[in-house]
């Protein structure tokens, strides 16, 4: 999920208004050696910047209070952090006993609001506070998390040697008056950066006599031998919660029109896909599909598990997903049906064969989630700061994208290799799963994702080859960087946003479904004019000129 002025975003927080190392261990081995992994460096030679380096583990008597949601890949396996080896060993490591408080799964922000307003605050947060109302800048003014410029400089020598070293990360990671707010999550390598795309069944295809499909007219041609020769009741499939085809905010289908659903830049412009002729053109493609039966019948209502139904089942051969979650999880379910079924990645779709795919999942280096505030009201921030420092020194590199050694990894030629207790559990766990009991590589935190974790988590050479056929788009181009709205801007900004995604929708599902014709389109775009959607760029502007100032 990108972290920028999405309107998702904003305004699934309109509401919340309420609220509103260090030594690394001293290990400075070759393991460490590869420039793909983005870490620190050696954490105990002082940085440049004068940094005081900590040896590990710290010698401490006091019990720091961290409060974070349990990733979504350990819930039903581990009530608590207290009882995830990762988290233990993480205690052992930097010297610091933590105390974890935890929101219900799935109730972060709601929780935190109510924490923040008692005023009783932990001494670290991990959450992700470009999405707090107003923004970080707001989080830091109104005292609920420090500003850590100076605490960096001073104490985290292996972060602040990372950011150094990568200026145009160190841009992304801090607001648009310089402040520092979190330790980052930073994905460590372009390839941790695609995920997600088209998905076919190549056995399918192979058996019509058909290519995987490059262009509009390719889709259209498979989607309807998949429902004529192949029976396919859904030929094309695809997740509508929370929005109406959410994963089409990457530009999936739509991207071949020149557009997204959401905002992007363009010849020095700001524009806003859903109010441009392209996405017009988008809906006639797809209200031609739905009225021939090509997409689910269901379309309009469909979540992920109708989806895994569909493909499970057979009534489904073309679909968008994840190389992890969408290839990895439905490629045992198509071959349970047929041994011979095989699930490929196919292109971002364009109009001309030969094209380049305008836009295409493509998320930034910084992803704001799984990054860790320290709380103006810890008396413990020095302390803090030299433990999150650990995860940014080599030593600290290893053990949150690999665990430790001997147990959850092995050195083989040099490469950290997962142990069969990870890829093949024998308590029957998903290597998702096993992965984060013992290490953060699969998912988040305050830390540089190593892609020797995805070159393992990739069992199947299709996922593989997945992100490599997804990564060739010019999305990098076109996409927004993670801006950030001035605490003015914010308020504004969410109340326009909220109205004009919920007409957005509406106009969607309305013309795909073919309740209003697609020549609706035009007064659609008149309504998103008068909810004042020329402000709501101009905010979106405003903001991109402050990022390209920092």
């Amino acid at each position: 999920m990108r972290k920028k002025l999405t309107s998702g975003l904003v305004i699934a927080l309109l509401g919340s208004m309420l609220v509103a190392c260090s030594s690394g261990g001293g290990n400075n081995n070759s393991n460490t050696g590869d420039k793909n992994t983005g870490t620190g460096g050696n954490a105990e030679a002082t940085n440049s910047a004068g940094a005081e380096a900590t040896t590990y583990p710290i010698k401490t008597d006091k019990t720091l209070s961290y409060w974070a949601e349990l990733t979504g890949n350990l819930v039903g396996v581990k009530p608590s952090f207290e009882e995830v080896p990762f988290f233990q060993q993480w205690q052992k490591n930097t010297g610091v006993p933590l105390k974890f408080i935890s929101p219900p799964s799935g109730e972060a922000k709601e929780a935190l609001n109510v924490m923040l307003a008692s005023g009783e605050l932990p001494d670290m947060i991990e959450y992700n506070f470009l999405s707090f109302p107003g923004g970080p800048e707001k989080a830091i003014k109104d005292g609920y998390i420090l500003k850590l410029n100076d605490l960096i400089d001073k104490y985290a020598p292996n972060l602040k040697k990372y950011l150094q070293e990568h200026p145009d990360i160190d841009k992304m990671v801090k607001t648009d008056n310089g402040s520092y707010y979190t330790f980052p999550f930073i994905r460590g390598d372009q390839y941790l950066q695609i995920f997600q795309g088209p998905i076919v069944r190549k056995d399918w295809l192979d058996e019509l006599g058909l290519p995987v499909p490059e262009t509009i007219d390719d889709w259209t041609n498979m989607l309807r031998a998949f429902k004529e020769k192949k029976g396919a009741a859904a030929p094309l499939s695809f997740n509508s919660k929370p929005r109406f085809f959410n994963d089409s905010g990457n530009g999936v289908f739509m991207g071949a029109f020149g557009v997204t659903r959401g905002f992007y830049q363009e010849d020095g412009q700001v524009k806003f896909g859903p109010a441009e002729p392209g996405f017009k053109q988008y809906l006639q493609l797809f209200h031609d599909w739905y009225a021939e039966g090509l997409i689910d019948k269901n379309a309009a209502t469909a979540d992920s598990k109708a989806v895994d139904s569909n493909v499970a089942s057979g009534a489904t051969g073309a679909m968008i997903g994840n190389a992890g979650g969408g290839i990895g999880k439905w490629q045992p379910l198509v071959e349970a049906k047929d041994p011979k079924a095989l699930l490929v990645a196919a292109p971002y779709p364009v109009l001309n064969k030969g094209e380049k795919p305008k836009f295409g999942q493509r998320t930034d280096a910084y992803s704001s989630e799984g990054t860790v505030a320290v709380t103006a009201k810890s008396k413990n921030a020095e302390l803090a700061v030299k433990m999150l420092d650990y995860g940014y020194s080599d030593e600290g590199h290893m053990f949150f994208n690999f665990g430790t050694e001997g147990v959850s990894y092995n050195m083989v030629n040099g490469y950290p290799t997962y142990t069969d207790l990870l890829m093949k559990n024998p308590d029957k766990l998903a290597p998702a799963q096993a992965i984060s009991m013992y290490a953060r590589g699969s998912y988040n935190g305050p830390f540089v994702q190593d892609k020797r974790y995805a070159e393992q988590f990739f069992a199947l050479q299709t996922q593989r080859d997945a992100i490599g056929v997804w990564a060739n788009t010019d999305a990098e181009k076109y996409n927004l960087p993670p801006i950030t709205p001035t605490p003015e801007e914010s308020t504004e900004y969410a109340t326009i946003m909220n109205d004009i995604n919920t007409l957005v929708d509406e106009m969607t599902i309305k013309i795909i479904l073919g309740d209003e014709p697609v020549d609706s389109f035009d007064s659609y775009v008149q309504k998103m004019k008068s909810l004042k959607l020329d402000r709501a760029i101009e905010i979106e502007t405003a903001a991109l000129q402050r990022y390209n100032s920092r």
